[in-house]
């Protein structure tokens, strides 16, 4: 990676760990509070992600109107068709999709942490963060060992559609 890539995405990264720590989103009880719709419901969470959508969409289709523009972090290639449908974004669902979405939304409810909050919340050092974001890790390798497919290698420069569904069949 180029020192230009590398600080690109620190900055991206250190403006969305700014955003949050404003927000108050690294605080799980506004996850909480958000998804108690029958009890002391918080919208603040859904006034977020409506802003960052509202920023985002616009300059998203800005961007990719524009004739050679690719990301400057984490391009992958062209996504075809079929790579989109296997990553369950076009057609049908997949089994697999609609599992890790309820284990990922079963983990942020109890848990109270999304995984990017959660990494800015480790700087509090608060045990809750540090067993949720290690319980997290641990996730993220028995998924890598058990399921990712042996051709996604450590140098490849990020995750494909194909690499996000898992292997392909046929």
């Amino acid at each position: 990676m180029t020192k230009k890539v590398l600080a690109a995405a620190f900055l991206s990264g250190l403006i969305f760990a700014i955003g949050l720590g404003v927000s108050g989103m690294t605080q799980p009880s506004k996850v909480i509070g958000f998804l108690d719709l029958f009890g002391v419901w918080d919208p603040s969470l859904g006034l977020v992600m409506a802003g960052a959508i509202g920023v985002h969409l616009p300059l998203y289709r800005l961007i990719r109107r524009r004739p050679g523009s690719m990301p400057m972090v984490g391009t992958c290639g062209p996504i075809e068709d079929d790579e989109l449908s296997e990553a369950g974004i076009r057609g049908s669902t997949s089994g697999k999709a609609v599992a890790g979405a309820a284990i990922f939304g079963v983990g942020w409810g109890l848990g109270g942490y999304c995984p990017g909050p959660a990494v800015v919340s480790l700087a509090s050092a608060a045990p809750g963060v540090l067993i949720f974001v290690g319980a997290m890790a641990v996730g993220m390798l028995i998924f890598q060992f058990a399921f990712a497919p042996a051709t996604n290698s450590v140098d490849q420069p990020g995750p494909t559609a194909g690499t996000l569904a898992g292997p392909r069949s046929g």
